[in-house]
């Protein structure tokens, strides 16, 4: 039926339907049929797909935002190196696996800081924190295949740098535009751009802009100009290109296009004046260098910094040994040392001239085992000034300035007068112990308590004889059984009282009389410290290295070097007056009293020898100086001790390194080269410094230097041949304190002790080989 038939019929009201078209019919002319990819993709359909994507995406975004957390800083990013500089600010040592100290943005000049704006993200204060259009760009590019591509904000590169990783991947760009809104929302502009510019890596093995500065300039972040501090900015876009050090002719024509764009943005944006800008130059960039590492004498330095800054944590914030070293290692410090760079220098070349230039273990198995230590001292502030700890760190990891394993031999002998003196002991007769009374100084006498023998009767040097001596002389000497006797005599425990409360270690120590050849361990630090009491007057001195701490604006009070009084004054004076007759009439006569440096220089000091020549010591003192050196046996395979006997090639049979010898020509040679020539104020009538009481008329005059022997106190019959320090010039082997029948034994001789107990070789000996010293 056609379709003016079926027009017809409904106009008739008839209900005949027209027959259906079969499936085979050819579709009416003009009219084709529309294809199954036109069916498919209608506009409402493509519009509808589009809106559910959208929708998708913004369900999955707000899922994805609910979900993603800020979360702690990667462990690479948190990474810092401790920074430690001389007291005068000069950088001493960096260490730390990352070369990065974390400064606070206050510390860095607020132009400065805008050019790092100028260069990356000039909207930086006024965006959400995220370049929409730019991480779409390098959303896309990553699922291409192309890379790094698209711009980011600064909030974007501190979140990638700090929160997370460098690695190209949808997932985690995805969690850095999350975590970037995050941040921009929780976080200050000035703390994101803080963050930013410390987490930053600029070349040179640099993070952070403080060692960027330290590396490019040579100077703190604080000190940077505009012009340094745009060339830093334009580090960032490839750091090893743009190091002008060593980039080619394309590299710096780059990296001063981009110093310029940085300067010219910062006139766009009105942060700076044409006129400004204009003056501008192109910044100096030094050299690079080698990171100061920890060789030589620094990693003892910085080993005690970090010991005592780990000590005054633990006892400030009750943190255990544990938490209070990783609160330490590499956590970004900024450690400033009382080290002085002069008096170091001093010291190192004191300790090569006079005795390391002359070790040559490939000549003598010897030469290989001496270790030399020191510890210098400010006594009226505590600090340490200098510290040698051995010939280098990475050689020998054990500091010898502070280690504890070694006797300090006679220069205990001091704490045992400084305890009579304090306590007022007397003798068995019921007699004040002062620098005058007069003991039994007899080789192995027995040392008694009260009329009973105490079972200690220790020989003295070469097993010599002193018979009736003062106890001036016998410091002078060094004579043994006197001090052994004088330890029962004020009472062992009051002994090591007095050593405990001067800042010798005493805890475990049995308070025995053979304590008193000083027996126990000590180090240079510790005997450094206890006479650094005695030059300041009886206040204990608690030797301190750190002059300051800082970690990211934190500081940690150290405790005042310098404390109470211990001891009174009238006994570390008097301790200080007979020290000087040590020095100018004892065991340090040759080394320190007439060396040609010494030009007047008044000095207090002791010697010792420890048992079987294993340790030697020199502890002595100016008004203004203390240092305490030691040389010590250590067999470098076993770290065993061991005697030092014939170390430099020394003679046979005279071989020993005695305290007066070696110890004290590097004390000598290093004191007099630093030291304020000043003399002591002494509040004392007794010992070597006190001038004498005018003689009796039946007696010679007197020459200038003093002695206890001129002292009233003594009896005649214990006076007449007591003149050793009236001739200055000689040694106290040529002025014998006893019987003429007992003078043969006062000649030096060269011969170790005779019993493995001796605690040193007495420093008579000192002084006898002293020529033979360096041969």
């Amino acid at each position: 039926m056609g379709r003016a038939e079926e027009r017809r019929a409904r106009q008739r009201g008839g209900h005949r339907a027209a027959p259906k078209r079969r499936r085979s019919e050819p579709a009416a002319a003009g009219k084709p049929p529309k294809s199954l990819l036109r069916r498919m993709f209608t506009w409402k359909k493509i519009l509808g797909t589009v809106f559910g994507v959208c929708l998708l995406a913004i369900l999955g975004f707000v899922g994805l935002y609910l979900y993603v957390d800020i979360p702690e800083g990667n462990a690479a990013a948190r990474q810092q190196s401790n920074v430690y500089k001389f007291s005068d600010g000069t950088l001493l040592a960096r260490s730390g696996k990352v070369n990065r100290e974390i400064v606070d943005l206050s510390k860095v000049p607020r132009k400065v800081q805008l050019t790092f704006v100028a260069a990356e993200n000039k909207s930086f204060y006024s965006d959400s924190g995220v370049d929409f259009k730019g991480t779409a760009r390098g959303l896309l590019n990553t699922l291409r295949g192309r890379g790094k591509q698209g711009g980011s904000t600064i909030t974007q590169q501190y979140v990638k740098n700090y929160y997370l990783n460098q690695d190209q991947t949808v997932t985690r760009k995805l969690k850095e535009l999350v975590i970037s809104l995050k941040v921009d929302r929780e976080k200050s502009k000035d703390d994101i751009l803080a963050g930013y510019i410390n987490t930053s890596y600029y070349g040179r093995n640099a993070y952070g802009i403080q060692a960027a500065a330290q590396a490019y300039f040579g100077i703190d972040a604080e000190d940077l100009s505009v012009e340094q501090g745009a060339y830093l900015a334009a580090l960032l876009q490839a750091p090893s290109q743009y190091d002008w050090a060593v980039a080619t002719d394309t590299g710096k024509r780059l990296v001063t296009e981009r110093w310029n764009y940085v300067l010219d943005n910062m006139v766009e944006e009105g942060w700076l004046t044409k006129a400004q800008r204009t003056a501008m130059h192109f910044p100096e960039i030094k050299e690079p260098k080698r990171a100061p590492g920890l060789d030589g004498q620094k990693g003892y330095l910085v080993e005690l910094a970090n010991q005592q800054l780990e000590q005054q944590l633990m006892a400030q914030e009750g943190l255990t040994q544990s938490q209070a070293e990783n609160a330490v290692e590499g956590k970004g410090w900024t450690i400033t040392l009382n080290i002085d760079r002069k008096k170091q220098a001093a010291l190192e070349k004191a300790v090569r001239s006079e005795l390391t230039s002359k070790l040559d273990k490939t000549k003598r198995k010897v030469d290989g085992d001496i270790q030399p230590g020191a510890v210098s001292v400010d006594p009226e502030t505590g600090k340490i000034v200098a510290l040698y700890g051995g010939q280098n760190y990475y050689e020998h990891w054990t500091s010898n300035a502070t280690r504890r394993d070694y006797q300090p031999a006679s220069t205990f002998k001091p704490v045992i007068l400084a305890a009579a003196l304090e306590r007022e002991a007397t003798t068995q007769a019921g007699k004040p112990i002062t620098a005058n009374t007069v003991y039994d100084g007899d080789n192995r006498r027995p040392v008694l308590d009260h009329g009973r023998p105490v079972g200690f009767a220790p020989p003295n040097e070469d097993e010599q004889d002193y018979g009736k001596i003062t106890v001036q002389e016998a410091m002078n000497k060094s004579v043994n059984s006197v001090f052994a006797q004088m330890g029962v005599d004020v009472g062992m425990d009051d002994v090591m009282s007095t050593a405990s409360s001067l800042g010798m270690d005493t805890k475990g120590m049995p308070a025995v009389p053979a304590q008193t050849l000083g027996s126990m361990g000590a180090s240079p630090l510790e005997m450094a410290g206890i006479y650094a009491t005695f030059a300041n007057h009886g206040h204990k001195v608690t030797p301190t290295i750190i002059k300051s701490a800082e970690n990211q604006g934190r500081t940690v009070d150290m405790p005042d070097p310098v404390g109470g009084t211990v001891l009174s004054r009238t006994a570390a004076d008097t301790v200080t007056s007979v020290l000087t007759g040590v020095v100018d009439d004892g065991t340090a006569k040759v080394s320190v009293a007439d060396n040609p440096l010494r030009d007047g220089q008044q000095v207090a000091g002791k010697t010792g020898t420890s048992d079987e020549n294993r340790s030697a010591w020199f502890t002595g003192y100016t008004p203004d100086l203390v240092t305490s050196v030691g040389l010590f046996g250590e067999d470098p395979k076993t770290h065993g001790h061991v005697s030092m006997e014939g170390a430099t090639g020394l003679l046979p049979g005279r071989g020993r390194i005695n305290g007066g010898g070696y110890p004290a020509q590097i004390w000598a040679a290093y004191t007099f080269g630093v030291t304020d020539r000043s003399a002591f104020e002494l509040d004392t009538t007794q010992g070597a410094a006190v001038a004498p009481p005018p003689p009796p008329s039946s007696s010679a005059p007197p020459t200038p230097s003093t002695t206890p022997s001129q002292t009233p106190s003594q009896t005649p019959s214990e006076t007449p041949s007591h003149t050793p320090s009236q001739t200055p010039s000689e040694t106290p082997s040529r002025t014998p304190s006893h019987t003429p029948s007992q003078t043969p034994s006062q000649t030096p001789t060269t011969g170790l002790p005779t019993e493995p107990t001796t605690e040193e070789p007495p420093d008579p000996d000192d002084d006898g080989h002293f020529g033979h010293l360096g041969q």
